[in-house]
């Protein structure tokens, strides 16, 4: 959490790496530019890098408690994992291939990608051609010992680690080794210590640990910089070879700046009466001090991990009724640096080491990692505690959380057509001027947010409606039929039955069902004569049609539905979907035919009904695979391209064309954010920006509050949620759109 002077940001993401600390900074370039010689040399410069190398060393196995074996220099973590695998595995097949008659490679559920996928990557190019067993864990994230007990005499190699990454759960290394070597005094055992440096005390040669890989970057020293531990007699294979640098066990000139700074490094963690590293009862207060902000701040919090058995630098929790992605951009926003889970796997929708403690799919799929270094100060974590409380009133202004105020200083309004999303579903809520609401399509994930904006702001439920049946539907509204106000029979789709005329004054009509097909329905939201927008379910996406599961008889209630629908729309008439998983808002009649051939053909008599139903049957039938990943959706369309701009082209483009600047980042993101539109445009911003985030677009193009003649720039934190937006809106025929490259974070 050192913060930056420029910005003065607040860093709580230690875990994935950190920034280097000035001292350490300082040797790092003395190194490159006074003692920058290559150890190989026999000349004074190369004696005195080989002598800073030495040095180094020598401290790192007093740090370690590695009176015995040796300390090789690497170029990190990822490399001391594949050297110690590659060599294990090698040694067995070479000279022990004999040895087990069902040879397995173990390795920890909860551990690092890095471990079990080399594993299988040298499995299968060394021809062991072992069973790979993954250890499963417990609810607090320890190892089953029974499963190692019952599988180790046959182990080649297991794999585990001190301290997880996720959650910071550690380890009892004592009560492993004591399992492990029992039943097998040569398996080779390799324990991930990359997270346990400077946080947990190590002894390495009082252990039977054979193989322990470090990471600089992960405690104040530079990237590409780390180091193995390897236990006397342990098998090795060098995993670089070359010009025979460090003995022969890993080859190419060494790094001699990452190792002065490994050496700094170590000094530091030696020095006990001036090191800056807090002893662990200091690190355990911070934690508290920033558990308890967490808590102030989002109330309805769950951590995933047992504060005793963890090391004290991490929080792992999820707030009951927030996304991980909203959580993160209030606080990106906010200059307030955390991550979702690992780093390493970002892109992963969920985590799997919360799985395999058996955490709810809500926990795992929404985990938020706060960590901090173990050199923060006290004043640093109170700034972060303070930074992170003062998010609560932006919270309860936008029916985040449950508010305590009754009086608040700002509202979200809901007033018209609002998307809210879970991973792929849509919700749509609309509200009348009166306060008169209708929700479509709830999702029970969104719920409680749809409890708060209706309780906040006094909205009247009128109807929850569902265009699908599903048992995810039912429950999502028999969890709000308790705000329906009138006592009226309701049909399967929560329709009062005795409406005809339609809600809300005739606001919201149902399209009449189709015999042969009841288990979907659509409703058309009216302004006057006009149908502004049809609830589809999902029988429309963004960008295509629904699946029809293959079944001839729903993909004819389709082509029925549809040749209705292409009487009662026009082209600017807007399709809200069930689904929506490249967060495209919704697409006007006119796009949804022109981006779907199969529709287009049908609806302009090209194909016949029996026709389509036969194409439609086919299609979905190929795609049979794909049903899981994208849930009954099929998205095929080609994206429009859109201009993509750097901020002096975007400045020049805004001059050039009088545009304005749509900022598509939630209002709760704009409210927080240190750096805001005008900081990047200045006067080009003055009275020309519009705030319009992604869940409101619909009801801005419902009303035509955006005119295709004008010119827009499409702004965000990232650059992608407002590229998304420009997509769509070329798809709707805004042709004068443009994109601000990297969005704020960028510029």
């Amino acid at each position: 959490m050192i913060q930056s002077e420029q910005d003065q940001l607040i860093y709580l993401d230690a875990n994935a790496t950190t920034p280097v600390l000035p001292e350490i900074a300082k040797v790092v370039v003395h190194t490159m530019q006074v003692c920058f010689g290559n150890p190989s040399s026999a000349h004074v410069t190369g004696v005195q890098a080989k002598h800073l190398m030495e040095e180094a060393r020598n401290k790192g196995r007093e740090v370690i408690g590695a009176t015995s074996g040796e300390l090789l220099f690497t170029s990190g973590a990822t490399e001391g994992i594949q050297t110690a695998i590659v060599s294990a595995l090698s040694d067995y097949v070479q000279h022990h291939s004999e040895r087990y008659i069902n040879p397995v490679l173990m390795y920890g559920a909860t551990e690092h990608k890095a471990v079990p996928n080399t594993l299988k990557h040298w499995n299968r190019l060394l021809g062991l051609n072992a069973e790979i067993l993954e250890i499963p864990v417990d609810s607090t994230g320890l190892l089953d010992l029974d499963f190692i007990a019952e599988h180790i005499e046959q182990a080649v190699m297991i794999c585990t680690m001190a301290a997880n990454n996720e959650t910071g759960i550690k380890q009892d290394l004592g009560r492993l080794e004591q399992v492990i070597r029992e039943g097998n005094s040569q398996t080779a055992w390799m324990v991930d210590c990359v997270q346990a440096l400077g946080k947990l005390p190590l002894k390495l040669s009082q252990t039977t640990i054979d193989y322990a890989p470090f990471s600089g970057h992960k405690l104040y020293a530079p990237k590409g910089i780390g180091f193995l531990y390897i236990r006397s007699g342990s098998p090795y294979t060098p995993f670089i070879a070359g010009g025979g640098q460090e003995s022969g066990m890993r080859s190419g000139t060494e790094n001699i700046p990452g190792i002065a700074a490994l050496s700094t490094l170590f000094d530091m963690l030696l020095d006990k009466e001036n090191s800056p590293f807090n002893p662990v009862a200091q690190l355990e207060k911070h934690r508290s001090m920033l558990a308890d902000a967490v808590e102030s701040t989002f109330k309805q919090v769950t951590f995933h991990h047992d504060f005793a058995l963890s090391v004290p630098t991490t929080l792992n929790f999820s707030v009951d009724h927030l996304t991980s992605k909203e959580v993160i951009d209030l606080l990106d926003a906010a200059g307030i640096r955390v991550s979702g889970g690992s780093a390493c796997s970002s892109g992963s929708s969920r985590s799997f080491v919360l799985d395999a403690m058996n955490a709810s799919d809500w926990q795992s799929e929404n985990a938020i990692r706060l960590s901090f270094g173990p050199a923060d100060s006290e004043a640093q974590i109170r700034r972060a505690c303070d930074a992170l409380k003062s998010l609560k009133p932006i919270l309860e202004n936008n029916c985040l959380v449950v508010s305590d105020s009754t009086a608040p200083e700002q509202e979200a309004c809901a007033v018209g057509l609002t998307q809210l999303r879970h991973q792929g579903a849509c919700c749509w809520l609309y509200v009348t001027p009166d306060k008169q609401a209708v929700i479509v399509d709830p999702v029970p994930e969104l719920v409680p947010r749809l409890q708060r904006l209706l309780d906040k702001q006094g909205l009247a439920c009128r109807a929850v409606l569902k265009t699908h049946l599903s048992q995810s539907a039912e429950d999502a509204v028999h969890l709000l039929a308790h705000n329906l106000e009138d006592d009226e029979a309701l049909d399967a789709f929560g329709w009062p039955v005795d409406c005809a005329e339609g809600l809300l004054q005739g606001t919201l009509a149902k399209l009449p069902d189709i015999e042969s097909e009841i288990e979907n329905r659509c409703y058309l939201l009216m302004q006057g004569e006009d149908v502004s927008a049809c609830f589809a379910g999902k029988l429309l996406l963004p960008q295509g049609l629904g699946d029809s599961q293959g079944d001839m008889m729903r993909a004819a209630a389709m082509a029925e539905t549809l040749l209705r629908l292409n009487e009662l729309l026009d082209d600017n008439s807007l399709i809200c979907s069930a689904l929506d998983y490249q967060q495209c808002f919704a697409i006007n009649w006119h796009a949804q035919v022109q981006i779907s051939p199969l529709l287009g053909r049908l609806l302009n008599g090209a194909c016949s009904t029996a026709e389509f139903v036969d194409q439609k049957v086919g299609i979905d039938s190929d795609v049979s695979a794909f049903r899981e990943r994208f849930l009954d959706a099929l998205i095929d369309a080609a994206v429009p391209a859109v201009k993509a701009l750097n901020r002096s082209a975007a400045q020049d483009w805004l001059a050039c064309h009088k545009g304005v600047i749509i900022d598509c980042r939630e209002p709760y993101e704009s409210d927080v954010s240190r750096r805001g539109i005008t900081d990047l445009f200045g006067n080009l911003a003055t009275g020309r920006v519009l705030n319009i985030p992604l869940s409101r677009m619909t009801d801005v193009l419902r009303n035509g509050a955006l005119d295709p003649s004008q010119h827009y720039l499409l702004v965000c934190r990232t650059g992608n949620r407002s590229m998304q937006a420009g997509h769509t809106l070329a798809l709707l025929g805004f042709d004068r759109v443009a994109n601000l490259q990297g969005g704020l974070a960028l510029n």
